[in-house]
Parts: structure tokens; sequence; C-alpha cells
């Protein structure tokens, strides 16, 4: 079905487990992975790349329009990834965020434009709402960001709609809850955890931990991308989301649970500025062409603690 795939991003941990994916989907396909290689990116997320003469992977900035109309040059999809998302992050240098995620993104759909892409997928992150104390947010809801993260992902995600309004530009939105699984860099919450639980360290824990967030498996996330590349409608968002939600704290006593049944250590810290309590999405949209998430994270965080154990040494130079 697609002859050339582009993934931004993909040696990250979100975009490895699309190209896990796609690769797996569409084995004749070449695959062009277009990714900076940042410090959350690892080739070892990758392996594939290194033998198989269909993929490429390019080390470049998203940002730079040259670079991103020569890996798009005759590509048939684009999966846009490319970002940066730890949030703690972009309330220190925050301009990191916008020339990412938003100029980035603005080069991803010009290349695209000019290179006559046939199908962009773009994904966001259902951040762009902002806060959510009860009750879903609709893919028609007002964006009102309230970190420097997700306001670069909204600014992002006007510029991808002007260039479907102005150009007819054939991409589809995602946004989605917080995605988990191996492989993911321990600056985010469940590796940091496992990784100082099974180091003997307290969990160390924003405000008091109430923050609630839903968990979203990436293999589902992966599987809802191919879905709308194929059958989502191009100019519109559609929300991914998981039912299953807890707060920082129910997942530090859960991967303590696992990890050290005797002993519960948590440590209460300051939390950031401004942190919000809830995100929560209707995702009816992308249901109703046949998704839904498989994988739960009640399930899942034994075998994604284990990895973390036999991976270790990966991170050992990582400030827990």
């Amino acid at each position: 079905m697609f002859k050339k795939i582009v993934i931004t991003g993909a040696a990250g941990f979100v975009g490895s487990h699309v190209y896990d994916h796609f690769r797996g989907a569409f084995p004749k396909s070449e695959i062009v992975i277009l990714d900076k290689m940042t410090y959350a990116a690892d080739v070892r997320n990758i392996p594939d790349i290194l033998v198989n003469p269909k993929h490429v992977l390019v080390v470049g900035d998203v940002s730079s329009l040259d670079i991103c109309l020569r890996v798009t040059e005759g590509a048939d999809l684009v999966i846009h990834l490319a970002a940066e998302s730890h949030v703690d992050n972009s309330f220190g240098n925050s301009m990191v965020f916008t020339k990412s995620n938003t100029l980035g993104t603005h080069a991803v759909m010009e290349a695209c434009k000019r290179n006559n892409v046939k199908r962009i997928i773009h994904v966001s992150t259902d951040e762009v709402y902002g806060e959510n104390t009860k009750g879903i947010f609709l893919e028609n809801d007002e964006l009102n960001p309230t970190n420097p993260y997700s306001a670069a992902k909204a600014g992002a995600e006007m510029l991808v709609k002007s260039y479907f309004k102005s150009f007819k530009l054939p991409v589809v939105t995602v946004r989605a809850n917080n995605i988990y699984g191996i492989r993911q860099y321990p600056e985010k919450i469940i590796p940091r955890f496992s990784l100082r639980a099974l180091s003997g360290l307290p969990l160390e824990v924003h405000g008091d931990g109430s923050n609630l967030r839903h968990y979203l498996a990436a293999s589902d996330f992966a599987r809802a991308v191919e879905l709308l590349a194929i059958k989502g409608n191009v100019g519109e968002e559609y929300n991914i989301a998981s039912e299953i939600e807890l707060s920082n704290l129910e997942m530090a006593n859960l991967i303590n649970s696992i990890i050290r049944p005797n002993s519960n250590e948590v440590k209460f810290t300051t939390d950031r500025p401004f942190n919000d309590s809830r995100y929560a999405v209707d995702d009816s949209k992308i249901r109703n062409l046949g998704w839904s998430p498989e994988r739960s994270i009640i399930d899942d965080i034994p075998n994604i603690i284990n990895w973390y154990k036999q991976n270790s040494s990966r991170y050992s130079r990582v400030s827990l």
C-alpha cells in the first residue's frame, strides 16, 4: 500500500514502537527514519535499521526544511512524531520546544506540500486541551494548553490545520493519552520509578501525587496510527485513549508493590510550576472506525519493570 514511509523521531520511545509496527505491517515498504538523535533517542531502539537494506536512518534536525525536503521526496506516507516531549524540561529551556515541536512541524508540513505526499499523520497530545477536572474532551473542544510543551504542540496543530485549509494537505492529527512501554527514557514516570525502585531509592512524587493520567500502550497507539493512515479523514483530529486512569501516587505504589512489596518508599517533592490535575479525552471517533485498546497498564507493568531490570545498564549514566 505504501511504497515509501517516512517516520520522524523513530529512534525515540513512541516512534520506535510505531516503526516496529509499520515494518511488520508493510514489510515491502521502504522506511526512512529522520531523527536528530538527541539524549532520549537510541539506535538500540531500532536495531532492524542496521540490517534491513530497505530501511534508512537519516540523522538530522526536523526543523531543517532542506533535510525534510530530502527525506520526504517520493514518500507515500509521513508519520511526524519528532518532538521534545518531557514537560518538566519545558519550564526551563522552552525555546527548544518551540523550535522542535512548532517550527519542526512547519518544516515537515512544507516539505510534504512541496513533495506532494499523499498522506501525513501528525502526532499531537491530549495535553493541548489543558486541564480537565471532570468529564472528557471531544476533538472539537477548544485548545487551552497550560505549559510551554503543550503550547508548542497546540501551535503545531494550528500550522497543520492551516496547511489543510490553504493547501488541502492530506493530514490527520492524533491526540493520545500518556503512552507507556519498554524503551522509554527514564525522565518519564514509569521508567524513572522502576529504575529508582530497582536501585533501592525512594520514588519521588511531584506535589501530593494526586494528578491523574490515562495510560495507553505503545502497541495500541501504533495500531491506531496505521488505521488512521488508511481510514482517517484528512483535515480532522482523532483522540486515542485508554480507560485506565491512575494517579501518580497510585503508579508509585503499584511499582513499589511489584519490586519491593515490603517497602513503600515515596518521597513527596516540590511540584512543577503548573501541573494539570487531570487529562481525559473521548475516543469514540476512532472506536467507530474499529479500533480499541487491547492492552492494560496493570497487566503490562510487571513485564515493563522486568525489561528495565534487564536493561538497566543502558541508563547507568542517567541521573535518576
